[in-house]
């Protein structure tokens, strides 16, 4: 990674005010936090800068508020729960601009941390407008960048303030997700091999465009499997299928034999006349889907087909899942890859895992300690693969 991150500036921290951005966009209900991979994703960040003696001052969106201020989105309970996870008091401030922020970071001491309000709650940070901007840096002496899931997005708090902060860097999260990557694009341990699911192959056709370059075999799942399949001629019935892309999903097939790339396909499906726990299942070869049924999810012969072909991986990336995973059982298959990627990393091959479902997958299984890497980057960490240019990433100073 070419651009700078906290180690490069550590002797400049102390007794500096230090802006940090981070993703405590994480799921919150009846004033409870649910999931909280995000906020300790963050820890080793706070915890370092806080350990130099200079203020950290954290900031952060949380949902889409529609018009202003609304208590739902509040960030005061994350200020509460990231407390307990670092072991010291996190003061909250009830605006990320103007005099509340400046009093609260004013009556700050070395290595204290707080917490703004959160950033939407402002139009203008979504806007990148600069006088919000430069009100947001107003505070702080130091940016550190350190949310990844946001870097796709030229905002105030991830572009923005960098024109009024010259030291602009990365954290530790930050880092580790540019690094492993960027190792996919460019050096990856081999065979590299890529599990793509979810529901429309819309949403990551660039992604597949982009990876043939490097991907030695890809595992396709999840609905955008059907626009494939029909792409070969196979009966999909009621599957969910993107017609207009269906061409284009041919096209996709011939390049990757033309080059030499393997794509694997569901050999059976599991499939229902309607998406419902209680419906009527029947596991069936993906030539033999009834007209009047859908594929909800991969069968046992497709688990077994990815298993084999993912134990000899040396390098894993993994997005999106196999089939409707919010409905469960057919949540199955989905699990299954979890636990083959998994045993994958312990035979040696370095994984990483991103989006919702896939994430929620590997906790749900028991597997996350036995993961290399797992991404908190969603849509940045697809647009990272596409070969874009993350503005959040492109505004930190390089080396």
């Amino acid at each position: 990674m070419n651009k700078q991150t906290i180690d490069d500036i550590i002797d400049r921290l102390p007794g500096k005010r230090v802006l940090v951005r981070v993703d405590f966009n994480v799921p919150i209900a009846d004033g409870v936090v649910g999931d909280d991979t995000r906020l300790r994703a963050a820890i080793p960040t706070v915890k370092r800068i806080s350990a130099t003696g200079a203020k950290v001052i954290l900031v952060s969106h949380l949902g889409r508020p529609k018009s202003g201020p609304e208590p739902k989105y509040s960030l005061r309970p994350v200020a509460a729960h990231f407390a307990e996870l670092i072991g010291k008091p996190v003061a909250f401030s009830e605006d990320c601009i103007g005099l509340k922020p400046e009093n609260t970071v004013r009556a700050m001491g070395p290595g204290d941390i707080c917490l703004l309000e959160n950033l939407r709650f402002h139009a203008a940070e979504e806007r990148n407008d600069a006088e919000f901007a430069r009100r947001l840096a107003a505070s702080a002496d130091i940016y550190v960048n350190d949310a990844f899931g946001s870097a796709h997005r030229a905002h105030a708090s991830t572009e923005g303030v960098t024109k009024f902060l010259r030291i602009a860097v990365a954290g530790y999260l930050m880092e580790k997700e540019l690094d492993f990557l960027g190792r996919l694009l460019t050096n990856p341990k081999r065979p590299l091999i890529a599990v793509l699911g979810g529901a429309k192959i819309s949403g990551k056709l660039e992604v597949l465009k982009h990876l043939m370059k490097t991907v030695d075999v890809f595992l396709i799942g999840g609905g955008m499997a059907f626009t494939f399949l029909k792409a070969q001629g196979k009966p999909i019935g009621k599957s969910l299928c993107e017609d207009d892309l269906v061409d284009t999903a041919r096209l996709i097939l011939h390049d990757a034999e033309k080059n030499g790339r393997r794509i694997l396909l569901p050999w059976d499906c599991v499939v229902a006349k309607e998406l419902s726990s209680n419906a009527q299942q029947e596991i069936v070869a993906v030539e033999s889907i009834p007209d009047d049924m859908a594929g909800f999810d991969i069968g046992p012969h497709t688990v077994k087909d990815f298993d084999e072909a993912l134990q000899t991986a040396g390098t894993i990336f993994w997005n999106g899942p196999m089939g409707v995973f919010e409905t469960p059982p057919f949540d199955e298959g989905t699990k299954a890859i979890a636990h083959s990627v998994a045993s994958a990393t312990d035979l040696g091959a370095v994984s990483v895992v991103g989006g919702g479902d896939s994430v929620a997958a590997i906790h749900e299984s028991g597997v996350a300690d036995h993961i290399s890497h797992i991404s908190t980057g969603g849509g940045a960490s697809l647009e990272f693969l596409e070969g874009k240019v993350l503005p959040g990433v492109a505004a930190l100073n390089d080396r």
